[in-house]
């Protein structure tokens, strides 16, 4: 029997070695399979992001293009403009070389006249002279009068004909003068402002401070409102935070206090640290930055003006005009502009252009201090010009610049001219959006109240009304007729500057279709 166990045995062994040889087989072939399935998934994955990485590249070549497309559409606009404004330019000189050559011939023509004329006096003195001889001879038989008599006698009658002579000719060059004045004060304004060409930009104090979110609405407000109360204690100005998103509004009547408010609630959105310490701090430091800014700025539009001497105190007043706005034109620009005009006004006049700059540039200092004094600017900046040691000449000016009192010198009437010019300059000064809108509207409406208007439109920002009228209604004459009542209506009926063009168009279309 033991050699049946021993048969087992072997035959065990065998079905174990057969089972663990089958279950490896398993195993590999499993392995296999995961393997063949990691190896499809990574080669999908792969067509995927292959597919990716091309769509990707695609659209980044596309956005490429599309920029430099636009920019090479930017840069011929630029090109055309250029070019636009050399064909101006060549043309302007053309018309003044033309300009120049008619004055020639002309000065040359003056020139021959003034000889024949030279020529023809000198003729008639010589024949004055030998009627004088005869006369004294005449007079000398005739009279029986002595030479020093006779001489005595046409003396006296020469001297009346001289006098009349002389008032007649006075008359005729106070009349030339009175005609030819105004021709010559247009061609002085015309020149300097031509000279003057000063660029400008109409810029207004930013009152709006952006948010990075709704959240900072209530850091800013702090707990039971500290934070706000703080600030507006510290910087002297209204904070409104309303349902505007992601913004809040400054409110203050004096310009730099705003500025130094805004710049200040920025640092503090910016910091992120906003408590009553941390707000007072940074409102210091900003108003002694804003100092240092303004006189910088002042000092910067002195040396751009050519005016030098005058008092710091007045050099740092200089400087908040940058932040002081008269219906949106900066004052800081304006005052620059007409201390510019005032120069070359003096030089045309033949007078201290220094002077003349020197007024300009001063003559709105009183609106960086109107708020704090009573009166108006002009005499709120006579008295500082005053305080700070200028010339009764310069104090004089700035105070009669709005004819507030009497100008002593013409520097005053260059001022109020200059300060005229660069005022009522065409985009110098804007009026409120909404009373344009409102008068674009006005325009439109009296177009659309007559009959037979088929529709208006209000174009060139106001300054032309196209009418389309019916045909069948109105026929030519009754279009030119529209066209003038319209005119008068505006007239009487809307404010407006410069002037207002009515066009009414009236066309006729037939159209057939051929089968």
């Amino acid at each position: 029997m033991p050699w049946i166990a021993y048969v087992l045995m072997v035959a065990a062994a065998v079905a174990g070695f057969l089972l663990q040889r089958l279950l490896v087989k398993k195993e590999i072939a499993g392995a296999e399979n995961k393997a063949e399935r990691i190896v499809a998934e990574a080669t999908r994955e792969a067509e995927t992001l292959k597919k990716e990485a091309v769509l990707e590249g695609r659209d980044r070549i596309s956005k490429e293009r599309a920029s430099l497309l636009e920019e090479q559409q930017q840069r011929r606009q630029d090109l055309d403009a250029r070019e636009r404004e050399l064909l101006r330019k060549t043309e302007r000189l053309e018309r003044l070389e033309e300009k120049l050559d008619r004055k020639e011939s002309g000065l040359e023509s003056q020139e021959r006249s003034l000889s024949d004329r030279e020529q023809s006096l000198s003729a008639k003195q010589q024949r004055v002279n030998r009627l004088t001889e005869e006369q004294n001879r005449l007079l000398e038989q005739i009279a029986g009068l002595s030479r020093d008599e006779a001489r005595s006698l046409l003396l006296s009658n020469l001297q009346e004909e001289a006098q009349l002579e002389a008032g007649r000719l006075s008359r005729r060059i106070l009349e030339d003068a009175e005609r030819h004045a105004e021709d010559q004060a247009n061609r002085i304004l015309a020149t300097a402002i031509q000279r003057c060409s000063a660029s400008f930009v109409v810029e207004n104090c930013v009152s709006v401070v952006n948010l990075p979110g709704e959240e900072m609405k209530g850091r800013i407000i702090g707990r039971e409102g500290r934070n706000i109360r703080a600030f507006e204690k510290a910087s002297g100005v209204d904070v409104v935070i309303d349902d505007t998103p992601e913004a809040i509004v400054l409110s203050c009547f004096d310009p730099v206090r705003r500025e130094i408010a805004r710049l200040s609630m920025e640092k503090l959105i910016s910091d992120g640290r906003i408590h009553p310490g941390r707000i007072e701090s940074v409102i210091e430091k900003t108003s002694a930055e804003m100092e240092r800014k303004m006189k910088k700025l002042g000092e910067d539009l002195c040396m751009e003006s050519n005016v030098s001497g005058l008092n710091a105190s007045l050099v740092s007043l200089l400087g908040r005009l940058r932040y002081r706005s008269s219906y949106g034109q900066n004052m800081y620009q304006h005052s620059l502009e007409v201390a510019h005009i005032c120069g070359l006004l003096a030089s045309e006049l033949k007078l201290d252009s220094s002077v003349a700059r020197r007024v300009g540039l001063l003559h709105d200092i009183g609106k960086t201090a109107d708020h704090e004094a009573e009166g108006s600017h002009a005499i709120v900046g006579m008295e500082l010009a005053r305080r700070y040691d200028e010339s009764p000449l310069v104090c004089n000016a700035i105070g009669a610049h709005h004819e507030e009192m009497e100008p002593e010198t013409l520097y005053a009437v260059i001022v109020q001219a200059a300060d005229a010019v660069s005022s009522a300059r065409p985009g110098a000064r804007r009026e409120t959006l909404e009373n344009y809108v409102r008068r674009l509207h006005k325009l439109e409406s009296i177009a659309d109240s007559f009959d037979g208007v088929g529709k208006s439109y209000a174009i060139q920002a106001g300054r032309e009304l196209r009418i389309a009228v019916k045909p069948e209604i109105i026929d030519d004459s009754g279009a030119a007729d529209l066209a003038r009542v319209v005119a008068k209506r505006i007239e009487s009926e809307v404010d407006y500057p410069g002037q207002i063009k009515v066009t009414v168009i009236r066309e006729v279309r037939a159209a057939e279709t051929a089968h």
